[in-house]
């Protein structure tokens, strides 16, 4: 393949990865949005950590995606470094190999979720809740 495949390759992967990092904000901005209502409406509810439990599950699940991305573009990168004649605009074919489920796609978005970008802003608003509950 040409390497202008690869890098066209990237610039969509990079794109996308990006996207995914603003989508996580704007997450993280609603779970703010909804501690600011609930705080100045005073009702706080078993329902409204739920809620932010779920944002929080929700930014992680994002975050498993783009660490996908991000692992096709590490490869893609390689491939231009080395000037690698492998097959390039392979992304889903890669991430089938690799492909988890059940118990391991579970564990995979937990481990996203105790990452400290991830885990901070959510734990400290649910912390919060919890103290004035």
């Amino acid at each position: 393949m040409d390497s202008k495949d690869f890098k066209t390759e990237w610039c969509l992967l990079q794109e996308q990865f990006d996207s995914y990092e603003k989508h996580s904000l704007y997450i993280k901005l609603l779970s703010i949005i909804i501690f600011s209502a609930v705080e100045v409406l005073e009702v706080i509810t078993i329902f409204t950590m739920v809620i932010f439990l779920v944002l929080w599950l929700q930014d992680a699940i994002w975050k498993t995606f783009q660490s996908r991305i991000e692992s096709r573009l590490l490869q893609v990168e390689r491939c231009i470094l080395e000037k690698n004649k492998s097959d390039s605009f392979q992304f889903n074919s890669e991430f089938h190999k690799v492909r988890t489920t059940g118990l391991s796609l579970i564990n995979e978005y937990f481990s996203q979720s105790i990452r400290p970008t991830i885990a901070f802003p959510h734990i400290m608003l649910v912390l919060i809740l919890l103290i004035q509950y």
